[in-house]
């Protein structure tokens, strides 16, 4: 995604590519090989902070049966019953979770709500680089080498997530393969997902890129039902994703509202309809 321009994006996507490859020539759950102390992050905490440390043994909660009568792994079933140390912690709309320069410490996985990812450059321009939602992982730079938060995380609604320490993290990765798969292949969609905003940016226009945003914002094409209502998103917000200006927001929600894309009753309703925007030429 081009919002502090090209060379950062570039120089993210590299920098993601990197982490992903290097550590592909070894045993992929050697990935996290190295073993730091853990710091508590800001919110409340409002459960429990489990203390097992051996081996997770798999439980019935890790496996969920889909429709098709095919086992998958449940990353949130896994974490509440495999005596996974944790903290959950309820973070208020609009609070930090972690500032840009902080120590990357945890790794993040978000239960409720929906999470901002932003990066701010050195003359104090700001970029956002994604938003998240429920099933999603954030913070994991720390497992790939870095001592700090490469941006700041923001809840933009009331969130709870579970706060994994590195050390914790390291040692689920190397006893649970089912999970470990599970965190690879988030991985690997995520750096997927940053190559798709590079060539979006690159080769579509302003309009295509928000319909697309909005598209990604109400999880199309995820595996769980389409969040057809989202939080409040401002236009400032959308505009800083897109990369164009408010007022070509502005303009561009005013036309999907009147062609019936969009919907303004309660909240930001998305039809999947405005998936003809994106594919036409």
């Amino acid at each position: 995604m081009k919002i502090l321009g090209l060379d950062f994006a570039a120089v993210l996507l590299i920098h993601l590519h990197a982490s992903i490859l290097e550590e592909a020539t070894v045993d992929i759950c050697s990935l996290v090989h190295t073993s730091q102390s853990c710091l508590y992050i800001g919110g409340r905490v409002s459960f429990r902070d489990e203390a097992h440390r051996g081996p997770a043994v798999p439980t019935a909660a890790s496996i969920r049966m889909k429709a098709n009568g095919k086992n998958a792994f449940n990353a949130q079933d896994f974490l509440d019953s495999a005596g996974v140390a944790r903290k959950v912690v309820e973070f208020r709309k609009k609070q930090n979770i972690y500032s840009q320069g902080d120590a990357g410490q945890n790794v993040l996985y978000i239960q409720k709500g929906a999470v901002r990812l932003s990066v701010v450059n050195e003359t104090g321009r700001e970029a956002v680089v994604a938003v998240l939602g429920p099933g999603d992982f954030f913070g994991e730079g720390c497992l790939a080498g870095q001592p700090l938060r490469i941006g700041t995380a923001t809840a933009i609604a009331p969130t709870i997530a579970l706060v994994i320490e590195k050390k914790e993290m390291i040692r689920v990765l190397h006893h649970e393969h089912a999970f470990s798969d599970r965190f690879i292949s988030f991985m690997l969609a995520r750096n997927i997902r940053i190559e798709e905003d590079l060539v979006d940016q690159l080769f579509n226009s302003s309009e295509k890129r928000l319909a697309r945003t909005l598209l990604l914002l109400a999880r199309y094409g995820k595996e769980d039902k389409p969040q057809r209502v989202l939080p409040k998103v401002s236009q400032e917000m959308l505009a800083e994703m897109v990369g164009t200006t408010r007022s070509r927001v502005n303009f561009f929600m005013n036309k999907f509202r009147k062609l019936g894309f969009i919907k303004y009753n309660g909240g930001l309703q998305i039809n999947t309809s405005l998936l003809s925007v994106v594919l036409h030429d």
